[in-house]
């Protein structure tokens, strides 16, 4: 069956508590318990007993040309050790190159080399964690440079080539569309739905670029809008599996129920999706 479920953060931590009877599952930042002590992965442990958790890591940066750093690596398999969670994902970006730490998933070149280097790094991860993880797609503000194919067959070619299933982040494919003047609906056909299995959904707000204009920055600050509710009911209506759609924020945090009021309305988009097939 579809789950619906929210993003452990410490400043929610006891709103989450107080109503895991309204959350179907926990999403857990890897990269917050890499150098965690035993005793704090155990309280992540205790958490999993009472909820089902899923890990998701943001510093990895598998889609480079560079090898992804085998520490990194190790940390990532220290915590799904202990933590068993039912899957763990990464995202389509690079983070750092020749040295330099970017301090932000950036998208890389979608070319034929980047997809080369994101292969050979899966393979790393799938020896070294146990498991390959859940590949994201991710927001940009520019066109990465070096490009010979757009988004939508970028992320299929990046599936293929790995054999990963999609964590399909449907604020960053509302936000590129948006940004770069394509039709999301249409990138959601042309998308692998069939190896959905997770989906990402978040807010955002508009910003002014230099020369004028307005971009949509993908920051977990907002609420999830209207058109993002309606994709997920779309892609409820074309993905044949289950799926596990967790609500992200990551500041400006309301009161719990209202992030739990979003996760009803994700329910309700994925109920009428999946009306949709059963009609």
């Amino acid at each position: 069956m579809d789950r619906v479920g929210l993003g452990w953060r410490p400043e929610l931590a006891g709103g989450i508590l107080a109503n895991l009877d309204r959350i179907d599952v926990v999403e857990v930042i890897a990269d917050d318990w890499f150098g965690a002590s035993r005793r704090a992965l155990r309280a992540l442990r205790t958490l999993a007993a009472q909820a089902p958790v899923v890990i998701h890591g943001v510093s990895l940066g598998l889609a480079s040309a560079a090898p992804v750093e085998p520490r990194r690596l190790d940390a990532m398999a220290r915590v799904v050790g202990v933590v068993q969670p039912e899957a763990w994902s990464e995202h389509l970006a690079f983070v750092r190159g020749g040295g330099v730490e970017i301090g932000h998933l950036a998208a890389p070149p979608r070319a034929a080399a980047t997809l080369d280097g994101l292969a050979s790094n899966i393979a790393r991860a799938r020896a070294i964690v146990g498991a390959a993880p859940a590949l994201e797609n991710v927001a940009t503000l520019i066109e990465p440079p070096g490009s010979d194919r757009d988004e939508p067959r970028w992320i299929a070619d990046a599936i293929a080539a790995t054999g990963c299933e999609l964590l399909l982040d449907l604020h960053n494919l509302y936000a590129n569309a948006v940004n770069f003047g394509f039709d999301a609906a249409g990138a959601l056909a042309r998308l692998p739905l069939h190896r959905v299995r997770l989906v990402h959904l978040a807010g955002g707000q508009w910003i002014a670029a230099r020369n004028g204009s307005r971009r949509l920055l993908d920051d977990h600050r907002h609420d999830v809008p209207d058109p993002v509710f309606d994709m997920l009911a779309e892609v409820a209506r074309r993905a044949p599996r289950p799926l596990t759609v967790i609500v992200e924020r990551d500041g400006d945090y309301p009161v719990i129920d209202r992030l739990l009021g979003e996760l009803d309305r994700a329910r309700a988009a994925l109920a009428r999706g999946r009306a949709k097939v059963a009609a």
